[in-house]
């Protein structure tokens, strides 16, 4: 353990970064290619095409609610556990793995059944009206995905608790074994069997219930925490404890779901007031475009976040050492890095726009879906670099122990900002207003994120031992988020 610590305060911090950001980013990108892949296969899907691809837009956001659910549970039981393995508290531990399971059991099951009984409603929410044939593919598509919600939910919660009992590499390779076969599974069952939007869903679920058996698997054979059947008895303490340390987790991703909701909504309202997009033949082109313009930026964030996720561990030991020195040059190394993730970025997406759409079936579609698709990524993804840079800041306050702020941040820009101005800019600019929101959105919350990184780098510019408040005063915030 004191090998570990020294390597920690004395190893450079480029080195730091790339150990433990690596892992990070790969996991997120595995979990990301579950949707964009569907949608690749579904848009060169000639009997599907956009419509499909508009339907996938529509469901999106409901998974996102059923993941948010998920990583409350098992982010908060991954912070519960490795506190109490740290204080030697195996029990304790153990009853909160336990607990973890049947909470996420019993919110999978019940999200589930709220899904399949007001289905019709919940897609007309977010936005699968927009014409009869996205309607109807965006049910069939839901309604399998529904069916998957509970290993869905069981394989993305256990994952960060298989992490914390030390096995971070099974945790990935169980999450990568969904994708593959989610790969593997859309080409059959889309072009093969033609089974249409049911063949991508079922492709998606059986991964998940690949990744959720591994999961079960290695929650019988944990190393350092052994369930018995008392770890599943009712605990009020210590459930209410592993929900409130997950609870920043929850918050930022329901977030999102508001945005998309409301961005949805707007693309569908203000699509049918659209000279071309109002004729029902082109309607759902708009939904599809901006889902996929949001799948290539989530490749992008994943890549920032697992590179700002892989900074935690560092911050926190040098930050609870007194090392504000390090972490100083730790968050400049990293704003340089998300910046150069950034700009890399912004050259493909306005440059290369017609080459991004290509991928998705844009040689099955109508010249209106190209050509929006161009003006939506060169639009919507223009300041994109500041939205790296925005991530990067949320989740190194969070390292630092700066949660409340950091959550703040994180809610001002996905729901004042990213809802209101979703909302406010179509009444000026029409369809036009919601691709705007986006950028707007990054440039406000750069300018109040660039006020925030200057009162951290004054903190942190201060002799030791002179700011209790960066070492321990916000400790136990951090601890539960």
């Amino acid at each position: 353990m004191e090998e570990n610590q020294s390597y920690l305060a004395t190893e450079k911090v480029s080195k730091l970064m790339g150990k433990y950001a690596v892992p990070c980013i790969i996991s997120l990108l595995v979990g990301a290619l579950y949707n964009i892949v569907d949608q690749i296969f579904i848009a060169n899907a000639s009997y599907l095409g956009s419509y499909g691809n508009a339907a996938n837009t529509v469901v999106f956001p409901l998974t996102v609610i059923a993941l948010a659910i998920a990583v409350m549970i098992g982010d908060g039981c991954c912070a519960f556990v490795s506190l109490n393995l740290g204080l030697g508290n195996r029990e304790a531990a153990a009853g909160s793995v336990g607990l973890s399971v049947l909470m996420t059991l019993v919110s999978s099951v019940f999200l589930c059944a709220v899904y399949l009984l007001f289905q019709e409603p919940i897609i007309a929410v977010f936005g699968g009206t927009v014409n009869e044939e996205t309607f109807a593919l965006s049910k069939e598509y839901f309604f399998y995905i529904a069916l998957g919600i509970p290993f869905y939910m069981f394989g993305q919660a256990m994952n960060p608790v298989i992490r914390a009992d030390g096995s971070p590499k099974f945790a990935m390779a169980s999450t990568l074994l969904g994708a593959v076969l989610n790969i593997i599974l859309d080409p059959i069952f889309i072009f093969c069997f033609r089974w249409g939007m049911m063949g991508a869903a079922v492709a998606t679920v059986i991964g998940q219930i690949a990744t959720a058996l591994l999961s079960l698997w290695y929650l019988l054979h944990m190393k350092s925490v052994k369930l018995s059947r008392h770890a599943f008895r009712p605990n009020k303490k210590i459930a209410g404890r592993t929900l409130s340390l997950g609870i920043c987790s929850f918050l930022s991703q329901i977030s999102l779901v508001a945005a998309m909701a409301a961005i949805n909504n707007m693309v569908r309202k203000y699509g049918a007031l659209d000279p071309v997009f109002g004729q029902a033949a082109y309607a759902q082109i708009p939904m599809a475009v901006v889902g996929i313009v949001m799948k290539v930026f989530q490749i992008v964030i994943s890549i920032v976040i697992g590179m700002a996720a892989g900074c935690i561990p560092v911050v926190g030991y040098n930050m609870g050492a007194g090392r504000q020195a390090r972490v100083k040059r730790l968050f400049s190394y990293l704003l340089i890095c998300e910046a150069a993730v950034g700009l890399i970025a912004l050259l493909v997406v306005e440059l290369l726009p017609r080459r991004l759409i290509g991928i998705f079936g844009s040689a099955n579609e109508s010249i209106y879906y190209t050509e929006f698709a161009v003006k939506a990524f060169r639009i919507y993804l223009c300041m994109i670099v500041f939205a790296c840079l925005n991530k990067a800041t949320f989740i190194f306050l969070q390292a630092m122990g700066r949660a409340v702020a950091s959550t703040m941040l994180s809610m001002i820009r996905e729901i004042v900002f990213g809802v209101g101005f979703a909302l406010l800019l179509p009444l000026f600019f029409g369809l036009d207003g919601v691709l705007y929101s986006m950028p707007v959105s990054d440039i406000l919350t750069a300018a109040v994120s660039a006020v925030i990184i200057a009162s951290t780098y004054k903190q942190l510019s201060r002799k030791q031992g002179t700011d209790p408040l960066a070492v321990h005063g916000e400790a136990e915030t951090q601890k539960s988020c």
